[in-house]
């Protein structure tokens, strides 16, 4: 009987143990914190009532950078000044002229890891909701959101207005509502499906607004009744995304999810001319300058932010990506060359001085390519009720892992610009991308002129007093690092990073 009893005890030990052991192993696996990347399409740094915008009212943004537990990015960048590569980078952690990202249209190489494939890799369900314009919507597309690692995306080929047609794993449907509430609800329905489940999640969600043309709804025009037409929809737009964004940030409370989901918002590239504003810095959508470049951010984490801060340090959109793979303990093996770098410290409060690597920007002379998302999703529809569940397949991209860059790249056309800490230095090839008569239509010409210019942001953030004569010892060590970057970045365009 006494060795009954022994066998008994001994035996509950080990169910104790193996259901401790199953316990630590569930809540590991719900401690990884889900990951929710929100992003505006052309929205400026100054269009944001907490900069002090006089007239616009964005009062959830507000909240949450106001929040005990977010982040403020105050010298937050886009990777590019227009939005294919700058979604490119986010998605890469790359400048996107390594993978031939150079202007609106231009798609990933499906020879690159993206966020959402890295993060599959630690048990993350992954979704994509909104804007994509980083391939096709359509079924068998080698770029769609589904082969660039989403296991669930409602999403559009290019910015979207109310009640659109989007793409849902490549099924065109029609959608009524406000459009960056209609993405809202898209990511929800997923949100909750993930937290119900108890899974790790990353959602991106990309809004179509305040991209032009801009056309409020009533309820947010109204608000502006008194400004011009143009200000009136520009402005409307941005606080119907306000409050939709209000509606996703609120329900993650509601699920009970808020603590450990770290939701990253920002802007894919700079202020619109005459509706925009860049508050105090110089350029708009397209340009290369510091304020074109510079974007809204903000980062909210409860379970690791534990108090509000307004950080100095740079960063830009590359840094997405090796941040979210640290936090998730990720390392991609083959994993090409990045120029992003983890905000981590940031973030957890030990430093915010200048970031660990200079940062690189490349504006590259080629022409974009038009992607009319209603259009095209409007075509996708009627081909799929006449049967055609492709649709057009001059749409999918189904060359888009070919290697083909310019012939000319390592001419290093185009104006590039290096910041290392508080110094940004300007590389201004005059004549870039122009034509010869009778070129090939991919080439372009070689710089006729190379200018340099070199600003103390901390000094003269609008950058109007050039420092490049002043100090030609600085000049020379950053155009060397510049120049070391751009021959890389064209190594990478060629395909070195693959091989």
């Amino acid at each position: 009987m006494a060795a009954m009893n022994a066998l008994f005890r001994l035996l509950a030990v080990a169910a104790c143990i193996l259901v401790t052991i199953g316990f630590d192993r569930a809540r590991a696996a719900s401690d990884k914190p889900n990951f929710i990347l929100v992003m505006a399409d052309d929205q400026g740094w100054g269009d944001m009532a907490y900069y002090g915008h006089p007239d616009l009212k964005t009062p959830n943004f507000d909240a949450m950078a106001a929040s005990p537990s977010a982040i403020r990015f105050d010298r937050f960048y886009a990777a590019a000044p227009v939005c294919s590569p700058t979604r490119g980078s986010v998605m890469t952690g790359r400048h996107p002229n390594r993978f031939g990202c150079f202007k609106w249209g231009n798609t990933l190489r499906p020879q690159e890891i993206t966020i959402a494939e890295a993060l599959k890799t630690a048990g993350y369900t992954t979704g994509h909701f909104g804007k994509w314009h980083l391939g096709s919507v359509q079924k068998t597309s080698p770029v769609n959101p589904g082969a660039s690692g989403f296991d669930r995306w409602v999403s559009a080929p290019n910015f979207f207005d109310n009640d659109p047609i989007l793409s849902e794993a490549g099924v065109a449907k029609q959608f009524a509502g406000e459009s960056s509430f209609v993405t809202v609800d898209a990511a929800l329905d997923f949100v909750r499906d993930c937290a119900k489940a108890g899974k790790p999640f990353l959602a991106v969600v990309w809004f179509g607004s305040p991209h032009g043309p801009h056309a409020a709804t009533e309820e947010f025009a109204k608000l502006y009744a008194d400004k011009p037409k143009a200000d009136m929809n520009y402005l409307g737009e941005v606080t119907g995304m306000d409050a939709a964004f209000g509606k996703l940030r609120d329900a993650l409370g509601e699920l009970n999810i808020r603590d450990n989901t770290l939701l990253w918002y920002n802007s894919d590239n700079g202020a619109l001319p005459k509706v925009g504003s860049a508050g105090p810095f110089r350029g708009l959508k397209g340009q290369v300058y510091e304020g074109g470049l510079l974007v809204p951010a903000i980062v909210e984490w409860p379970a690791r932010i534990d108090k509000n801060r307004v950080v100095a340090s740079r960063a830009n959109t590359e840094d997405i990506y090796p941040t979210l793979l640290q936090i998730a303990g990720v390392t991609m093996e083959n994993q090409p060359p990045l120029d992003g770098v983890s905000l981590l410290p940031v973030i957890d409060g030990k430093t915010d001085g200048p970031r660990a690597r200079p940062m690189g920007f490349w504006d590259y002379a080629s022409p974009g390519f038009g992607t009319p998302s209603a259009q095209w999703m409007a075509e996708l529809l009627e081909a799929q009720k006449n049967g055609d569940e492709i649709g057009n397949r001059e749409r999918l991209f189904s060359d888009a892992a070919e290697i083909r860059p310019p012939a000319d790249l390592d001419k290093r056309p185009g104006h590039a610009a290096w910041i290392d800490g508080d110094w940004k230095l300007h590389r201004i090839a005059a004549g870039a991308g122009k034509k010869k008569k009778g070129a090939p239509a991919d080439a372009a010409a070689p710089p006729e002129k190379v200018t340099w210019e070199l600003y103390n942001l901390a000094e003269d953030p609008s950058e109007t007093n050039d420092l490049a004569d002043a100090e030609p010892d600085r000049v020379k060590t950053m155009r060397a690092a510049l120049e070391a970057w751009m021959r890389s970045v064209a190594g990478s365009l060629r395909g070195e990073d693959y091989r």
